[in-house]
């Protein structure tokens, strides 16, 4: 495993809280009948993910009964409280309460709670907020330097199985720990912390929206309960992201910045937010994603507004060559889409694989939006990998219909996911034949 990560396996129950569960849930109807062995039996993938007590989903619900799925939800309603509290610390919900984001998430007295943190800020204290999703502790460019994931794996219902759940920690390289690096700008606030959303309505990543939207909610909902922010409730206003293929994200941003928004929860593919964070950013106003993993965004010149709570895929990469190497495979084949997210979580698992003394036998990089997948799989079939690593978002299901096609898929070599697919959807995508 790599030397820069420090890795510990928790066993799902292993907490001793028998009412926890992962942020997946295999209650969606649907699924294999009849005994029949699903198509992703066996399958495993890592995804961000925290141990949620029921509590915390009830409360989901009671936003939004429909959630199938949790993934993220915690995060985004994290990063609301977040900025909340760094709003509360600044007595300010302009630019100058993006300055003491980093520090609302360590070095201080810890809180889990609003209201407890911000009791804590009244009286003058520095407080570390340890959410629902877990410790974050921020580097100075406004990313976790801990990160908790679940190792999800498919039953014969091709839903997840819970029960199987195990959780890593995996912490960043100590170099990783940047120094802080101040917010560039003047925009002044108005007293009234208004937060807008750039989450997956539509689009490959639409599963995610969701929960995303719930978190939000959730978080606001909550807020305003306990007295608001700065003696005011917070505002929030919806917007969609779209993917790459369309526009939507340009729009959704500029009808938010027009609106007056101080912060924007979003985007959960990184490639949208590099579409569009430079026009957030150079407004001056907080682009906080609670989903973003690509590395390219750790060192991007983001002016000290870009956050997310969402850890780096090179630690996701690490975790994940621990799961293939602990299942004893050698030799891996990586399927992944073409872009930031796909090509640069396949060269950071490849890269801790084989310092971990695997081999990667061949990277395949796909267009998601093609019609077929028949030459890919072909030529990865070619390969006689004993594991293959796929890194995608909704096509995932095609691809994998392509695989189990032509004998190589999760029933015929085993088959690793990543947080962009290993979820319900996927399951039930696959069961519809899309």
């Amino acid at each position: 495993m790599v030397a820069a990560l420090a890795v510990m396996v928790l066993l799902a129950g292993a907490c001793g809280d028998d009412d926890a569960t992962t942020s997946t849930d295999t209650t969606a109807a649907g699924g294999q009948e009849g005994g029949k062995k699903g198509e992703l039996v066996g399958m495993k993938g890592t995804t961000p993910l925290t141990k949620l007590d029921e509590a915390f989903k009830k409360r989901l619900l009671g936003v939004d009964p429909g959630l199938k799925d949790f993934n993220y939800g915690a995060e985004s309603y994290d990063a609301v409280m977040i900025i909340a509290l760094a709003t509360e610390l600044a007595k300010t919900d302009g630019i100058a309460m993006a300055n003491q984001i980093n520090g609302v998430t360590r070095k201080g007295e810890k809180c889990t709670s609003f209201k407890a943190c911000k009791d804590l800020v009244a009286a003058g204290k520095d407080i570390d907020y340890d959410g629902v999703a877990g410790p974050a502790d921020f580097s100075g460019n406004g990313e976790p330097t801990i990160g908790s994931y679940g190792v999800l794996e498919f039953g014969d219902d091709n839903r997840i199985d819970d029960s199987k759940t195990e959780y890593k920690i995996a912490n960043a390289p100590p170099e990783a720990d940047v120094p802080q690096q101040p917010a560039q700008g003047t925009r002044k606030g108005d007293g009234v912390l208004k937060i807008g959303t750039l989450l997956p309505e539509t689009g490959s990543l639409a599963f995610l929206g969701p929960p995303e939207f719930a978190g939000v909610d959730l978080a606001v909902k909550e807020i305003n309960e306990l007295g608001g922010v700065l003696g005011k409730p917070v505002q929030s206003t919806k917007g969609d992201s779209g993917d790459t293929s369309t526009d939507i994200a340009t729009q959704t941003v500029n009808r938010e910045l027009s609106e007056g928004v101080d912060a924007i929860i979003g985007a959960a593919s990184s490639s949208v937010t590099l579409t569009v964070i430079d026009k957030i950013v150079n407004a001056g106003v907080v682009m906080f994603s609670p989903a973003n993993t690509s590395k390219k965004l750790s060192t991007y010149n983001d002016k000290g507004l870009y956050f997310r709570n969402a850890p780096s895929d090179i630690l996701q990469g690490g975790v994940l060559a621990e799961v293939v190497s602990e299942d004893n495979h050698e030799n891996v084949g990586i399927l992944a889409l073409d872009d930031d997210y796909g090509t640069g979580l396949a060269e950071d698992f490849k890269k801790a694989f084989e310092e971990s003394g695997g081999k990667v036998v061949d990277t395949i990089i796909y267009d998601p939006a093609a019609t077929t997948f028949d030459a890919e799989i072909t030529k990865m079939k070619g390969n006689d990998a004993d594991a293959i690593l796929l890194v995608g978002f909704e096509e995932s299901s095609k691809v994998l219909a392509t695989m189990i096609e032509k004998g190589i898929g999760p029933n015929d070599v085993p088959v690793y996911g990543t947080d962009g697919n290993m979820g319900n959807a996927l399951g039930e995508n696959v069961d519809a034949g899309k």
